[in-house]
């Protein structure tokens, strides 16, 4: 949105509310121009759809020179990629990249290089979700962690067993219908 009337305020896209927390929001330069309140709102609904409710990997100090191991899952003890989303959450990914065949569409991330305007330098590395145009079977695409996750699966495996002893009814919209 531009400025009203002859002021330079921004109203939020979302409740038209003109304000002081009011501003272009996301990793990537104008994904929106929110307030607070309604990028939080909208960042978490994401978030949640999506899979993203990892925390944020710790800041470092650049002075310590100790050997930095990458953080691992907390319920199968394996190492994982965290990454920030285009809307400012955080994800875990696999350590390897898939063929896109082998990865429910759910589950499938590309990481993207964030460069400033004319300048070949990468200032961050995003996660996206690969979605609206499907890759080609053989294209590699990174795997959430918890498509991998030994305990995810151990869990979905009960679930989908619980499911035919039960019937479909029994567990309405667990794990997304990935079962």
């Amino acid at each position: 949105m531009g400025a009203t009337g002859d002021r330079d305020e921004h109203l939020c896209q979302r409740c038209g509310e003109a304000g002081p927390t009011i501003r272009s929001r996301g990793r990537v330069d104008l994904m929106a121009v929110l307030c607070d309140d309604c990028w939080n709102r909208l960042a978490n609904d994401m978030a949640e759809k999506e899979g993203a409710t990892a925390p944020p990997r710790p800041e470092f100090d650049p002075d310590d020179v100790t050997f930095v191991e990458p953080p691992t899952c907390r319920l199968c003890g394996a190492d994982v990629r965290v990454y920030p989303t285009v809307y400012d959450r955080w994800v875990h990914l696999a350590m390897t990249d898939l063929p896109a065949k082998d990865v429910p569409r759910p589950f499938r991330w590309r990481l993207v290089e964030i460069k400033p305007p004319h300048s070949p330098v990468v200032i961050d590395i995003v996660a996206v979700r690969v979605r609206g145009i499907d890759p080609v079977p053989g294209e590699l695409v990174t795997p959430a962690h918890q498509f991998l996750c030994a305990a995810e699966q151990a869990e979905r495996s009960v679930v989908k067993r619980m499911r035919m002893d039960r019937g479909p009814s029994a567990f309405p919209g667990a794990f997304g219908g990935w079962a």
